[in-house]
Formats: structure tokens, sequence, C-alpha cells
């Protein structure tokens, strides 16, 4: 079994998944849609089924101050619908900067940023899920 990580924006849906030991994540891949996030249960559900997934670890964007605002709460519903949908546990993982984080890895990496706008939500997911793996294993 593994783990999917996700991080959920107003266009994309960035997805990374953690290798079969589950001690490391890697990105998968991105989906673009046009604001229904009920169109991303059916190929996330799809995901789930070819990669064995057991859990899944949504992206929880806090406002700084460590509040809930609009796009966290879009963020809880969205991952209300996929456990519902899928029947499998998705756990809510802090996200705060993971997006500018992620940047930062891909200019030092001296990706154009026409490259960047492709990857950044993978790359952004796969921190989330690496986050929530090594908490994991610190417990």
């Amino acid at each position: 079994m593994r783990y999917l990580g996700l991080d959920l924006g107003t266009k994309t849906l960035g997805i990374s998944i953690s290798d079969r030991t589950n001690t490391i994540a890697n990105a998968y891949k991105t989906i673009r849609f046009e604001e229904d996030y009920d169109l991303l249960l059916e190929p996330v559900k799809q995901i789930v089924e070819v990669e064995n997934i057991s859990t899944i670890v949504l992206g929880l964007p806090k406002n700084m101050n460590n509040t809930i605002g609009p796009r966290a709460s879009i963020a809880i519903d969205f991952g209300k619908k996929l456990s519902d949908y899928l029947h499998i546990p998705v756990v809510m993982q802090d996200e705060r900067r993971s997006s500018v984080e992620a940047n930062y890895y891909l200019i030092e990496a001296n990706m154009s940023r026409k490259k960047r706008k492709k990857k950044v939500d993978s790359v952004a997911a796969n921190i989330i899920l690496q986050t929530y793996l090594d908490k994991r294993k610190e417990n």
C-alpha cells in the first residue's frame, strides 16, 4: 500500500506518490481542470486503483496565522468528497509555503518560468507528501 499526495489549486491538481516502502515521495503528474473539483474524483480514483493507494495526503493551505481561510475550506470539503467517493482515508497536511518552496527548488535547478509553471504543482504535492512521510517516520 502506498500514499498519494495532492496539492489542490484553483485550476490544477498536483500529484505525488510514495515509493513502495513509504519513505520517499516522487512527483507523479499534474491534472488541469476547470473550476469543478468533482471532475477530479474519477481521475484520482483511477490512480488510487492502479497504484494501490491506501491513504491520500491532501495539502491544507492554512493562513500564516494558522486560521482556516477560503482555500483551506475548499480543500477540507474536497478531502471529504474524496474520502466518501474512494472509501479510503484522506489526511490533511499543513502545506503553508509548499508552492513557494517548490518554486525555489525549480529556480535553483535553473528551470525556465514556462517549465516551472508546468511542474510546480506536482513538486508542491511532493513536498506535502514527503513532509507527511517524514513526520510519520518520527512517530
